[in-house]
């Protein structure tokens, strides 16, 4: 992780600094990984992975663009103790959207948005040993959430992003590609 991480800093500080501020039909795709969790399990947790998109739709009038977007995260975790095992699964998926703020005119390489997310997490349990084998997909259900977050452009079209929120994560952290 950490060879990764170094890798991904260079890459960003060489490549050419410039940015253009999130506009209408402008598309963002974010990667990223999460820090720490509101979803339960006991045992060792799976790192948090998440995808998620916005389109911008419309233009406000004033600084701002209102996108529409979906966003997929899935994070997981296994407890061992003796013969004993359980697993928990967290797949969640959603549509979202968000105002993004265009009024950092000195600073046109940062997006910064916050938005509402329907969410639908689909839960899944195993445990087997000692006897007991159980399979269940219980807890799954929608949901409503909100979210922040800021991107910061190293190019045109290669940045940074944090979120924070619910999710599959309290905090989101990973590369942006925008196109």
């Amino acid at each position: 992780m950490k060879r990764l991480t170094i890798i991904i800093t260079v890459l960003l500080a060489a490549l050419k600094v410039q940015g253009q501020q999130f506009k209408k039909v402008t598309t963002a795709i974010n990667a990223g990984f999460g820090l720490g969790t509101a979803l339960g399990g006991l045992g060792k947790a799976r790192p948090a992975l998440s995808l998620s998109l916005d389109y911008g739709m419309w233009d406000m009038n004033g600084p701002g663009v209102i996108s529409l977007g979906a966003y997929v995260g899935n994070t997981a975790y296994k407890y061992n103790s003796g013969n004993y095992t359980s697993k928990w699964n967290y797949l969640i998926t959603g549509i979202r959207g968000a105002y993004h703020y265009n009024g950092f005119t000195s600073a046109p390489k940062l997006d910064v948005y916050g938005g509402l997310m329907l969410g639908f997490n689909i839960v899944s349990y195993s445990s087997d040993g000692d006897g007991l084998d159980v399979a269940d997909n219980y807890s799954s259900g929608m949901g409503l959430s909100g979210f922040l977050g800021s991107r910061y452009f190293f190019s045109e079209k290669l940045g940074a992003f944090a979120e924070l929120g619910y999710g599959v994560s309290v905090l989101n952290v990973g590369i942006t590609y925008k196109f």
